[in-house]
């Protein structure tokens, strides 16, 4: 593989995560502030490595006897394609750079994130885990390997919607079950919308206006399975969809800290997402 495809850094690692298959564990907690990465270490049994890029910090270590690895992406779905891309690479390149292209591993992403409810009764402290996911960032569809697993969901929503042509066309991903039923134990259950930003893309007018009319009152009446659109943000569907074409596992957990429909916001969160990343931890353990 030439060496501009697969970017390594000096080390020998991913260029950007910094990782390789020895220092990358099955199990990956996903952050989107750096800075949160230091909140496992103070939860972490023992640290075996740390790396820092940019906006990227990675820690990997043991939480009762199981190998961990925490990694922050930064915000947006274009962080995604590099973060989850180069998680997977890293499972196929060995400590001296040697690549292959067949590896037994997989792994199980957790991301744990913040988000803004839709849903008037989803109030700020909330934890909603992401049954699907519906991406209007349009990243899959620069893969060839990309066919909908869901596109009757696809068609409803498209019709729900009535989106205009110049905009990405969205698709539609499911969770793992697994991690859903392993994690997600008395949180409530929905559809996250990923948006490619935080202000038109998610409805907000400051000086420009968002091109779609009543973004949010649309997506908050859109159900599918007897699922609504509980919440929106910018990663989860990028995470799911690389998942489902690598091979792995993958759930996003959010804390909600914005009710939209009323208007609220969760100023000082941070005790309540270490309460979740314990729980999180905990049932990933």
């Amino acid at each position: 593989m030439k060496a501009s495809e697969l970017v390594l850094a000096p080390d020998g690692s991913l260029y950007h995560i910094r990782l390789n298959s020895s220092t990358l564990a099955d199990k990956v907690l996903l952050v989107g502030d750096p800075g949160r990465v230091e909140m496992f270490k103070e939860i972490f049994d023992s640290i075996e490595f740390e790396s820092q890029n940019r906006e990227i910090h990675a820690l990997t270590g043991t939480y009762h006897g199981t190998r961990m690895t925490a990694l922050s992406t930064g915000m947006g779905c274009d962080n995604i394609d590099i973060v989850m891309t180069e998680l997977d690479a890293a499972l196929h390149l060995s400590d001296k750079s040697d690549w292959s292209d067949k590896s037994d591993r997989h792994l199980q992403i957790v991301r744990i994130g913040t988000s803004g409810s839709l849903q008037e009764d989803i109030d700020c402290g909330s934890h909603v885990a992401s049954r699907y996911a519906i991406g209007l960032d349009g990243l899959m569809n620069y893969y060839k390997e990309w066919v909908s697993p869901l596109p009757e969901m696809d068609q409803k929503f498209m019709v729900h919607m009535g989106l205009n042509r110049r905009l990405a066309q969205p698709y539609c991903i499911g969770s793992s079950k697994l991690l859903l039923s392993k994690i997600a134990i008395g949180m409530h259950h929905g559809i996250t919308t990923t948006a490619p930003g935080f202000y038109g893309p998610q409805g907000r007018t400051i000086r420009l206006h968002p091109s779609i009319k009543n973004l949010n009152e649309k997506l908050a009446s859109f159900s599918y399975d007897n699922t609504p659109v509980t919440n929106l943000e910018m990663e989860t569907s990028a995470i799911y969809g690389f998942s489902h074409l690598l091979g792995h596992e993958a759930l996003t957990v959010c804390l909600i800290i914005a009710n939209r429909p009323k208007g609220t916001f969760l100023n000082d969160y941070h005790p309540q997402m270490r309460e979740l990343v314990g729980t999180v931890i905990e049932r990933l353990a």
